[in-house]
This record gives C-alpha cells, structure tokens and sequence, in this order.
C-alpha cells in the first residue's frame, strides 16, 4: 500500500476544495460544470437563469436582443466529444454548449479534462432534436450529434451559425478561458 500517493491526493482535494468554495461563493451555487458554465453563460451572453437550477429542461431565458424571452439549456464539456444531453422538453427553444478542446470518444486513460472553452455551439433545440430522431438516436444523455451538425452550430471561435452572433466584447471574455497553449 503506498499511503504517501493517498496522502499527496487527499492535500490537493483540500485545496481545490479550498477552490471550489471560492467559486460557489460567486456564481451562489455548488461548484459543478453545469453550474459554472450556467453563470459563465448568463453573463457573457446575457441570459437570466431560473431561479430554481432544477427546472424542467431550461436553464433561463436571454434578457435582450432578437432571441429575448427564448428559452435556453446550457451545457459545458470539458471536452467535445460529439455527444449532447437532450431533453425532450416542449418549451426549450436553444442549446448554447461550451466546449473544452475536441477529443474522440477513446480511453480517457492519461488525459485529462481542463476548465477551459475552445468553441460555443447554438442549437435549435427542436431541429437539432428532430434531426436526430430522423437518424433514429436515441433522445437524453449523450445523444450522438454529427460533426456537421456541430460545426454548423459553432459561434465561436467560427461564427457559423447566424441565430447567435458573438460580439468583440463576449468574445474577448471567452478567450480568458481558453485552453492553455501546447
């Protein structure tokens, strides 16, 4: 038994504990990707989430703008890995996810998941849903998404998708949290 990796691993939890305290006392929830990208979101993209973070298929509503009063689900991967979690929800209008670098869907042995966004996506919650049921995919976690469907959704850094266009100003702050060079 080696207690001194067990040890080494149990003072790094304290500190990103430390850490994750920091953060929950900002965003005024629990430290998770969904949370953070949620706030994270809200603020660049002017959406005002629902008060309570278990509402039924929607995280908020964008505040401003051609899309004010539709309703969007947001989402942030670590790593696109071509998967989307789908509700079948009727009041859901769009999508916004926030996504760490590509990776394929291989061994995560060795890799890791970095807090970063390297590309935001904008779905049309029920085209995208009605695409896929075409396909015959299954709808709810990990719903398998086409590469074309997620580049033609892309907003950011390429402005694909013209239902969403990211400012100057939103875009320099999703650059704060791009992945770290090399």
């Amino acid at each position: 038994m080696n207690d001194r990796r067990v040890a080494q691993i149990a003072e790094i939890l304290s500190r990103r504990n430390a850490l994750d305290e920091q953060i929950a006392a900002i965003i005024q929830r629990p430290m998770t990707a969904g949370h953070l990208g949620e706030w994270i979101a809200a603020k660049i993209f002017g959406i005002e989430l629902e008060a309570s973070a278990v509402a039924p298929g929607i995280d908020g509503r964008f505040t401003s703008g051609p899309l004010q009063g539709r309703t969007v689900n947001v989402k942030w991967y670590l790593k696109r890995e071509g998967l989307l979690d789908l509700t079948d929800s009727e009041t859901l209008d769009h999508y916004l996810v926030l996504a760490g670098p590509a990776s394929a869907l291989l061994s995560s042995r060795g890799s890791t998941r970095p807090w970063c966004i390297a590309s935001v996506y904008f779905f049309d919650a029920r085209q995208v849903r009605g695409e896929l049921l075409a396909r015959g995919v299954c709808i709810g976690t990990g719903s398998s998404v086409k590469a074309a469907q997620w580049a033609t959704a892309e907003i950011y850094p390429r402005p694909n998708n013209p239902l969403l266009t990211v400012k100057r100003e939103q875009a320099d702050l999703l650059r704060l949290f791009a992945p770290a060079a090399g």
